[in-house]
């Protein structure tokens, strides 16, 4: 895979190298939401959905018809969101208009109220991390690709095309990943 020469930050995405064999992240597209030298990086794969509700996975929590997602790893007994939602205190914001957790008893109360929709925002179970250093090495290898995120990659449905079109968005596709082999047609 051709090596850009972006720099991770907070809100940017990782887009997995294609022949990647690692299945937490093949064909990923992770958006990071801390990145410092000092504590790492951490983020969550958008675009693995699991075959199970929020329901399931917090039985407490208001009928909320969302699907949970695969958010990597690290983790996997935690749940964390991105959304849409500023006011939500504690969130943390990680590029425009997309914010990291927040207060999870406002969260409940929002959704009971119907103060939420299931279209603004995204649950993750686990996360993915990489020690001080480590996604540097892994950039270095080829193993990634960095590129801006945008709303629509969190809130699309289209979960199986989202690594394909993140990587035309960013414009010649088959510049930055080579040669691909594997029947993908790019318009």
């Amino acid at each position: 895979m051709a090596k850009n020469n972006a720099e991770p930050k907070k809100g940017s995405i990782l887009i997995s190298e294609p022949f990647m064999l690692d299945p937490n992240f093949k064909r990923a597209v992770v958006l990071l939401c801390r990145h410092n030298k000092e504590e790492g990086s951490l983020g969550y794969v958008l675009n693995k959905p699991l075959d199970i509700t929020l329901n399931q996975v917090m039985g407490n929590f208001p009928e909320f018809d969302t699907e949970v997602y695969f958010g990597g790893p690290v983790g996997t007994d935690t749940l964390h969101y991105i959304h849409t939602y500023g006011d939500l205190e504690e969130a943390e914001p990680i590029t425009d208009g997309l914010f990291w957790g927040g207060n999870f008893e406002a969260l409940n109360w929002w959704a009971e109220t119907g103060k939420i929709s299931p279209d603004n925002i995204r649950f993750f179970v686990g996360y993915s991390g990489w020690e001080s250093g480590q996604l540097q090495g892994e950039m270095k290898l080829g193993s990634w690709v960095v590129s801006d995120m945008k709303a629509e990659y969190l809130l699309n449905e289209d979960w199986d095309n989202l690594w394909k079109t993140s990587l035309e968005d960013m414009g010649d596709a088959k510049g930055v990943i080579g040669q691909i082999d594997d029947g993908i047609t790019w318009s």
